[in-house]
């Protein structure tokens, strides 16, 4: 069987095959290939595909890693949900490459891969992160979620990443991040982590989320003027606290704390851009009137707890002082 492309485009997700063109002939000047859920067991019969510049074989079968060296136009591979345990024939011209969803326990195949921009290794078995990216100079997102990790090692080299993610593994402690001054997000959720520490470096970031830790109080963000988004939500802080510094933050994630009294409110009065706020789960949202109250306070605000509080904003602003107390 033989298909027709659109604009170099084949997509061929959901029609099964054991192999690449196994029981059908794809057009050897296709540049996008995806061959999503085909049940593919094997990487073979690539070599006609010289053009071939993105293949996407996202849920499938595949154990092993091979014959991409005869793609020396692909610059990007997704093997999403495989059945991969090694790194290994990574073509070192890729710019983006998804491994997420295998069982992969180390990074180690990984060769040099200066073009690379992308990496995903979510949900895989890795426990530590070892020296392997020395010449990765144009890696701007690596994404290392939902593994064992207990350490953050060895990303110094990452100077141009601007999109860290970290979250759902087992790091008790912000550590070596100070060279990655352009990072712009960094995600630690989900970790054992009880200080914000270690950050000061990391002047660009405008994004940071930490929430579900064991944190108790905040701190160490006096140098992160650049802040627009700040997730401190379902960690153990008492007090809303220094973050004279985030004058330039719409939200703040918040829910699932221990604040009780709205006089805290007081101290995110000079963020005079907030505009999204969660307090849901902390004790002062069981009082009455708790959206009003909040609105006396920060009158800017146009969502709090996923709700739309415009409409509210002047009678809270009349009404709500009177009964915060």
């Amino acid at each position: 069987m033989t298909f027709k492309m659109a604009n170099d485009i084949l997509d061929l997700s959901g029609q099964p095959s054991d192999g690449i063109a196994s029981d059908y002939t794809i057009p050897t000047n296709v540049q996008l290939l995806d061959l999503t859920n085909t049940r593919c067991r094997k990487l073979e019969k690539l070599d006609g595909f010289k053009q071939l510049k993105k293949l996407v074989l996202r849920q499938n079968q595949i154990e092993k890693i091979e014959g991409l060296d005869q793609l020396p136009s692909l610059l990007y591979l997704d093997l999403y949900d495989n059945s991969l345990t090694v790194i290994e024939n990574i073509p070192s011209q890729l710019r983006y490459l998804d491994l997420s969803f295998n069982s992969i326990r180390k990074l180690d195949g990984l060769p040099q891969m200066s073009d690379l921009e992308e990496l995903f290794m979510v949900n895989n078995k890795l426990s530590i992160i070892p020296n392997v990216f020395v010449g990765f100079h144009s890696l701007k997102g690596l994404e290392l979620g939902a593994n064992r990790l207990r350490k953050i090692e060895n990303l110094e080299p990452l100077t141009a990443l601007e999109n860290l993610w970290l979250g759902k593994n087992k790091i008790t402690r912000i550590e070596n991040l100070s060279p990655l001054v352009n990072l712009r997000s960094l995600s630690i959720q989900n970790n054992r982590i009880l200080v914000i520490e270690n950050l000061d470096a990391l002047v660009n970031l405008e994004e940071l989320y930490i929430s579900n830790n064991g944190i108790t109080e905040i701190g160490g963000l006096s140098a992160l003027r650049k802040i627009r988004i700040l997730d401190l939500s379902n960690n153990k802080i008492k007090k809303i606290e220094n973050l004279e510094s985030q004058t330039e933050m719409e939200e703040f994630w918040f829910n699932g704390n221990a604040v009780e009294s709205y006089e805290e409110l007081k101290h995110l009065s000079h963020c005079k851009k907030i505009a999204t706020l969660f307090l849901q789960g902390n004790p002062l949202s069981s009082h009455t009137q708790y959206r009003n109250k909040i609105l006396a306070y920060l009158p800017s605000l146009k969502e709090i707890d996923s709700t739309d509080v415009t409409s509210n904003s002047i009678t809270a602003v009349l009404t709500g002082r009177s009964e915060t107390h």
